[in-house]
């Protein structure tokens, strides 16, 4: 007890030295930017599914089988380098609002089915007409940057930015006649900011519906860096 009153205390203590060294510290403040514009690298198809049933065993046991029925559409079609990712699943009392009241009638289950592949992978429609003949349902193509090609950049785009911040507290110091500066702190973003620059390909589908060839022009990205810096002098 005496150990942690003595942390809390020290804390305590410290909250005003920190605040005191931005008050009376003379200090230059900027942000450092960059950007990179790239083409998206991955295709990624969602495929939101849900089935309401009186039981959660008779619900669970449909989306399993149009889960298979979808995995089965795409290995028959032969598809290249693709991945299908099942997550987001949840099982909700089905409540029914009437007059007013509620009363509960079965349940909802729901899960979110994605097919991620190459942006410029030659089967795509394949992609397309697989789930369209794996059953009624309702999808979303979208294309992205690949978490590879985010970390791959994400040195360089750190690199540019601490150049830019410099620049500018550079450019600050020189018009202000300030003779020299030095780094005080640092703090930057956890991972790159990614930017659609344009709007996301949308489809829905059902299993009666024409097969139509995607539109498959994706526009570029960008991926964004931004980084703090304090400079002394």
């Amino acid at each position: 007890m005496k150990n942690y009153l003595t942390i809390v205390f020290t804390l305590l203590l410290a909250v005003p030295v920190f605040s005191q060294d931005n008050m009376t510290v003379p200090l230059i403040e900027v942000e450092g930017f960059s950007e990179r514009k790239i083409a998206p690298d991955e295709a990624n198809f969602q495929i939101n599914l849900e089935e309401k049933a009186m039981k959660v065993s008779d619900a669970v046991a449909v989306l399993n089988k149009k889960t298979q029925k979808l995995a089965d559409a795409l290995k028959k079609a032969k598809i290249k380098d693709y991945k299908l990712i099942a997550d987001n699943y949840s099982v909700d009392v089905n409540r029914v609002y009437r007059s007013g009241e509620s009363r509960d009638s079965g349940y909802v289950a729901r899960q979110t089915l994605q097919v991620i592949t190459n942006s410029k992978n030659e089967d795509l429609q394949k992609i397309v007409e697989s789930i369209q003949g794996a059953g009624d349902m309702s999808f979303n193509l979208h294309f992205q940057i690949s978490e590879a090609t985010q970390k791959s950049l994400e040195d360089e785009l750190l690199a540019e930015a601490l150049k830019n911040a410099e620049s500018r507290a550079l450019l600050i110091a020189k018009t202000l006649n300030i003779k020299s500066i030095h780094v005080h702190r640092v703090s930057l973003e956890t991972q790159p900011i990614v930017r659609p620059y344009a709007k996301m390909e949308m489809m829905r589908s059902s299993a009666d519906a024409a097969a139509a060839p995607p539109m498959i022009n994706p526009d570029d990205q960008s991926l964004e860096k931004r980084v703090f810096v304090k400079y002394t002098y």
